[in-house]
């Protein structure tokens, strides 16, 4: 009976220890400071006219973008923190104020010709930024983004063009927007106890036949290819290694400084982490293969090339250092007279990362692996990886 009394005295103690932390956990309060558009806010119409147009749209009928991204988050709240709308004013002075924001990285808009077609494409890339009013310091960010396409017989108009762009933000075909993708990325995101570490891609680098197979407004300015690349991969280690990542910042941050633009007109100038863990990607080739022929048409695989590597920044300690290759099936039917074979390039990349992705978090893909990997010792690889991810989460 005294074993007993003494047992559930113990475990009544450890619940009674636990309830702080629980309540603290809870209790965290996060400011919530709205859609902010990245880089210097002189340059925001030039460089996201589509997405500021649309929020002015949305100004113009007092249904606010900030309002809509609200109402995302009353639908998927945070597990581990709450969200409060505005109050940035009154976070000053506090020793510890942390604020959330969705920061636009960048807008796509093209339209390309394929014979009497005219293909619309539009990407919007993003991040789920926190940061720490007080020193004004990125703690963590999860990269987002929505892709859409659309095909016309004729050169779509403007308005057209900005009903697609609404959709990206809003969500399409069933498919969760930039505002509910933000949404959802707080809801399972936490806020470190301690000190976490970092990860960043710090190294892009595209080889001549993969620059080639791109389309042009990825090669018209310096860096945006490069760039292309690290988002794709920063956001598949984001998403299915369940980490942040430091965003990659070429061409909007200098010296460590990663500038932001809020909605209401805020500027903020943040200080970046130096990444504890950095992640370089190369880029290497493109290949189409032609494995199947009948009346109806062909089928092609589109395989992609890229070396990843994972390393201590200036220690040359290595985590994960290899190349994959992965492959896509696409049929084109044999009435279709113009082919853009980008696209199934596009799938292609997106699926080698994601794949290499949840290798790293220990997810099974053991068979992709034994064909796609070049490094003899990939499975140690993965399992240094694996324990590395676990220290940025």
């Amino acid at each position: 009976m005294r074993r007993f009394i003494r047992a559930l005295c113990a475990s009544l103690l450890a619940a009674a220890a636990l309830l702080p932390m629980a309540a603290s956990a809870q209790g965290t309060q996060v400011a919530f400071a709205g859609l902010a558009y990245a880089g210097d806010a002189a340059s925001l119409e030039k460089r996201f006219p589509f997405s500021r147009e649309y929020e002015k749209r949305l100004e113009s009928t007092d249904r606010r973008a900030d309002a809509r991204i609200r109402a995302a988050i009353a639908e998927a709240p945070p597990r581990n923190f709450e969200v409060l709308p505005g109050l940035i004013d009154e976070l000053k002075g506090r020793d510890q104020a942390l604020v959330t924001s969705l920061v636009v990285n960048s807008e796509t808009v093209s339209v390309e010709t394929f014979g009497e077609l005219r293909k619309l494409f539009i990407l919007v890339r993003g991040q789920a930024l926190y940061f720490d009013f007080k020193t004004q310091t990125v703690i963590r960010s999860y990269p987002i983004s929505f892709e859409y396409i659309d095909v016309f017989d004729r050169q779509p108009t403007h308005e057209e063009i900005l009903s697609r762009v609404r959709s990206v933000y809003e969500g399409a075909a069933g498919k969760p927007g930039i505002f509910a993708r933000y949404a959802e990325v707080l809801a399972n995101a936490s806020i470190p106890s301690q000190v976490p570490r970092y990860l960043k891609v710090t190294d892009v680098t595209v080889s001549d036949a993969v620059a080639a197979s791109l389309p042009a407004y990825l090669k018209e300015s310096p860096g945006v290819m490069e760039t292309w690349a690290a988002d794709m991969l920063s956001e598949a280690i984001s998403t299915h290694a369940g980490v942040p990542i430091i965003p990659y910042t070429k061409g909007y941050a200098v010296g460590g400084v990663f500038p932001m633009r809020v909605s209401d007109g805020t500027v903020f100038n943040l200080k970046l982490p130096e990444p504890d863990y950095a992640i370089s990607v190369d880029l290497t080739n493109v290949k189409k293969v032609q494995f199947g022929q009948v009346a109806a048409g062909s089928s092609f695989i589109y395989g992609t090339f890229a070396t990843v590597k994972i390393q201590l920044p200036g220690m040359g300690t290595s985590y994960l250092n290899s190349s994959f290759k992965n492959g896509e099936t696409k049929v084109v039917p044999a009435t279709q007279t113009f082919v853009d074979d980008f696209p199934a390039y596009y799938d292609s990349w997106n699926a080698l990362f994601r794949r290499v992705a949840e290798a790293m978090a220990g997810k099974d893909q053991a068979s992709w692996l034994k064909a796609a990997a070049s490094a003899s010792d990939i499975d140690s690889q993965l399992l240094k990886t694996k324990e590395m991810i676990q220290l940025c989460k």
